[in-house]
């Protein structure tokens, strides 16, 4: 890997790949390209919907400066709400939830992880709760009751 931090190996676990995707998202939060990167293989894919980010992020480095971009410009911050792990065939699936801060805009989805036998993210694949329409505040799936299941429904502040 082309990073300053050594990689970060899952345990190919239920348990061990659950606590690797938490603690992808806390480097995420961290916004440290490096440390981001250092949790997948070094030509890691992160795919989303048609027209968005000018398509996939290639490469491991690559998703942890567009990952540091997005916290120094937008304030982000994600949430990991619920995950399933399939360990057998080295898959999850979890819900989260994603705070641009400084746009006051709270987007919500899924996302698909693939696991190498390494124990590095092979990829991910983003799905959305809904399209990200620049007039809305709250891009999530309408009727569900976030708030009563227990969602978070703020962002910690900006340290």
């Amino acid at each position: 890997m082309t990073t300053g931090h050594e990689p970060v190996y899952a345990e190919l676990s239920a348990a061990g790949i659950e606590a690797h995707i938490r603690a992808y998202f806390a480097a995420c939060n961290s916004g440290d390209a490096e440390r981001i990167a250092a949790y997948f293989e070094p030509d890691g894919v992160h795919y989303f919907p048609p027209g968005m980010y000018e398509g996939p992020f290639r490469g491991a480095l690559t998703i942890g400066r567009r990952w540091q971009t997005a916290v120094e410009t937008l304030g982000s911050y994600w949430t990991v709400d619920h995950v399933i792990v399939d360990a057998g065939t080295r898959r999850a699936a979890i819900e989260w939830s994603h705070f641009k801060r400084r746009k006051g805009v709270l987007l919500r989805g899924d996302e698909w992880y693939r696991y190498s036998a390494r124990g590095l993210i092979q990829d991910i694949r983003a799905y959305y709760a809904s399209p990200q329409d620049a007039s809305l505040e709250r891009l999530e799936l309408g009727g569900w009751d976030y708030a009563g299941l227990g969602y978070p429904l703020t962002a910690p502040p900006e340290a």
